[in-house]
């Protein structure tokens, strides 16, 4: 039987706000004045709709305001996990400008002695860094500007308090702000999206707020609240599959850019037409077999008619996007076609790369493409110009060049990537628009970008392929809540793809929040620098086991003397923890620190990292558990009771096949660094 997570006090709070609105917890500013719920003063109800599904409750209520202001509150509540979420909608129903419009926000007070706020910090220079703070009589804020959402700091935290605490999640592929105060006894919890919004709507104009999330749970223990939130995460958060419905389940992708034995500096920029299927084959003889093909950037053609293809004369990936369109010198005619349907014959599917934000070589793009100049936005020193997919015309030609590629060659599954700082880039596109409306093109862009995103996955189930999106910008900077109902990041961060230690320690952290990720390829075989992944093995394998197993350094033409066994055995020893991976999560060991000087590549690799995952309705999990490269210690002790207090476990070694009966602690004992030892648990 599964655990039980319902919070009836996080029930009765709900029905209370909803059905007393003038104490919902949302606030915004109108022509400097502060509204905060909705006070039938200032509101009329207009119309309330309700839909029931499971245990998933969502109301939509629309309120008239002045100046012919709609105002749509949606609001749901899951009561299997009383889980509250919202968001906020405006729309100038008038003929005239309103007047200005602020900080939509939520502000939330929480009861409870001694609080404490746990989380982890974004991607990038914080690497996914826990952090936990005492907020007793203290503030602590949490900025967000450069609009890459997850980058440097992550908007999902935890705040301890009393006997319990409260999950909150800011789902916005924005800017945004979050700000904790307390006395010791009540904590004050304020966030935002779109930093420093101030604005008015014409007539016929919509904006909206982010989604904000509200997860209270019953039992003050950081085992008890992560596995809270993973649970009503994959319930109700995960993406679907394909159009049969089902969730998106843990999968394998393979990328094949180093096998052809051509130029190649970064992306799939040396694939060709001719170079796929000998190394397909060689798999397959190999009895290798993964879900997903990945191809990543370098297919198409440059806007001026050239070819991504590393030479004195040419052109990279970096500066040949925009066209979405396949390069026929490397895909000819139906070439790429008949990779997928080679993939599909085989039950694969090909994952494409794309960068929609961002536009090269305008003039040709003008001249060749039907592209309009005012849709791109350059900015000097802007690393990258903006392609504007918030003008309405400027997303449908964007949306209707990349359904077409995907439909003509069956692409399955939609890779995104962002490759530059767009918050930036906003702030000054609202100064071009000369209207004095700060933030309002923020909101566009954003919300055009889940359109895209939306219209991008029907197109993709249109034609048999995946309801979901492989989320990246520039590694994990588009983690948030929202965008991950569409998508999963099938690579979690780009520093996530060398360094053992590193991986072990992301992985510590980000799957507490994000259950569904993948890390970089399990095997590298190109530098032993420092404290690398070296040779793919036994160590490096197992410390990639998560919901995407990815491969992107296997050469099977070109280095024909691999050991191919290696793969079979982390393909088949994956399949069978796979079905754990989305369950209960328990991590026995810290953080590793990253030191300051830049010994070992900047990598703590000198301790233990163990961690689990259970299901708790099967009473079945795995251990697996690492003694790192420099690790002087042989031997690691674990306490399972963290699990459940006074449960007896039977611990099953995987290469050994010895079994231990724990009640408690259990002493691991590896015989040399870099060593990994996989246990499955059942419960007895």
């Amino acid at each position: 039987m599964a655990r039980n997570y319902t919070n009836k006090n996080a029930d009765l709070w709900y029905e209370k706000v909803t059905s007393n609105l003038k104490l919902f917890p949302s606030t915004f500013i109108y022509d400097n004045v502060k509204y905060k719920g909705f006070d039938e003063k200032y509101f009329t109800v207009l119309n309330v709709e309700t839909l029931l599904n499971g245990e998933k409750e969502t109301k939509t209520i629309t309120f008239s305001f002045v100046d012919d202001i709609e105002v749509k509150l949606l609001v749901s509540h899951y009561y299997s996990h009383g889980v509250t979420e919202w968001t906020l909608h405006f729309e100038n129903k008038g003929d005239k400008n309103t007047k200005r419009i602020k900080e939509l926000c939520i502000e939330y007070e929480v009861e409870g002695k001694y609080p404490n706020l746990k989380g982890i910090l974004g991607d990038h220079v914080n690497r996914y860094k826990p952090y936990t703070f005492d907020l007793t009589n203290n503030l602590l804020e949490f900025t967000s500007h450069t609009g890459q959402t997850s980058h440097n700091y992550f908007p999902y935290f935890n705040l301890e308090c009393g006997d319990g605490g409260v999950m909150f999640a800011i789902g916005w592929a924005g800017t945004w702000n979050a700000r904790f105060v307390s006395d010791g006894y009540k904590t004050t919890y304020t966030a935002n999206a779109v930093i420093g919004m101030d604005l008015f709507l014409q007539p016929n104009e919509k904006i909206r707020s982010a989604l904000f999330v509200i997860a209270p749970y019953t039992e003050r223990n950081e085992y008890y609240s992560t596995n809270y939130w993973r649970s009503w995460f994959v319930e109700y958060n995960l993406p679907k599959d394909d159009k049969s419905g089902v969730t998106v389940k843990p999968l394998t992708n393979i990328n094949l850019s180093l096998d052809t034995g051509l130029p190649h500096s970064d992306g799939s920029i040396s694939e060709r037409y001719f170079t796929w299927k000998p190394s397909m084959d060689k798999l397959f003889e190999e009895n290798l077999h993964f879900d997903f093909r990945w191809v990543d950037a370098g297919w198409s053609i440059a806007p001026d008619g050239g070819s991504a293809i590393p030479r004195e004369s040419g052109h990279d990936w970096w500066d040949t996007i925009g066209t979405w369109e396949m390069d026929p010198e490397k895909w000819p005619d139906k070439s790429f076609l008949e990779l997928t349907d080679y993939h599909r014959a085989h039950n694969m599917r090909t994952l494409l790369w794309f960068e929609p934000e961002r536009v090269t070589m305008v003039d040709d793009l003008v001249k060749n493409y039907g592209y309009k100049r005012e849709w791109a936005v350059e900015v000097e020193g802007m690393r990258g110009i903006c392609n504007n997919i918030g003008n309405p015309e400027c997303l449908k030609w964007t949306t209707d060049r990349i359904c077409k590629v995907l439909k003509e060659n069956k692409i399955e599954l939609y890779r995104e990537d962002h490759n530059f700082k767009s918050g930036y880039l906003w702030a000054i596109m609202d100064e071009r628009e000369g209207l004095g409306r700060k933030g309002f093109t923020e909101i566009g862009v954003v919300c055009a970008h889940y359109k895209l995103w939306d219209d991008i996955i029907a197109c993709t189930l249109s034609f048999g392929g995946c309801g979901f999106i492989d989320s990246c910008a520039s590694g994990g900077g588009r983690n948030d809540l929202e965008s991950l109902r569409r998508s999963v990041p099938l690579l979690r961060s780009d520093s996530d793809r060398k360094y053992i230690a590193r991986r072990l320690s992301i992985t510590t952290a980000f799957n507490k929040w994000i259950p569904f990720n993948g890390a970089g390829s399990i095997g590298d075989n190109q530098s032993n620098a420092g404290w690398g992944i070296g040779a793919t093995d036994k160590y490096t394998v197992r410390a990639s086991y998560l919901p995407s197993l990815h491969v992107s350094t296997l050469q099977p033409t070109k280095k024909p003397d691999t050991d191919f066994e290696i793969y079979r055995f982390a393909l088949n020893e994956w399949a069978k923890l796979k079905d754990y991976l989305l369950k209960e999560f328990y991590v026995f060991t810290p953080w590793h620190r990253e030191p300051d000087l830049r010994e070992h590549a900047g990598v703590d690799a000198n301790e233990f990292t163990a961690f689990a995952y259970y299901d708790e309705e099967k009473g079945k999990g795995c251990l697996l558990a690492f003694r790192e490269e420099i690790c002087q210690k042989a031997t690691h002790s674990i306490s399972l009771s963290c699990i459940e207090k006074g449960a007896k476990f039977r611990l099953i070694d995987e290469d050994t096949k010895e079994e231990i009966i724990v009640d408690g602690i259990v002493d691991l004992y590896f015989d040399k660094p870099r060593t990994a030892r996989l246990l499955w648990i059942e419960k007895i």
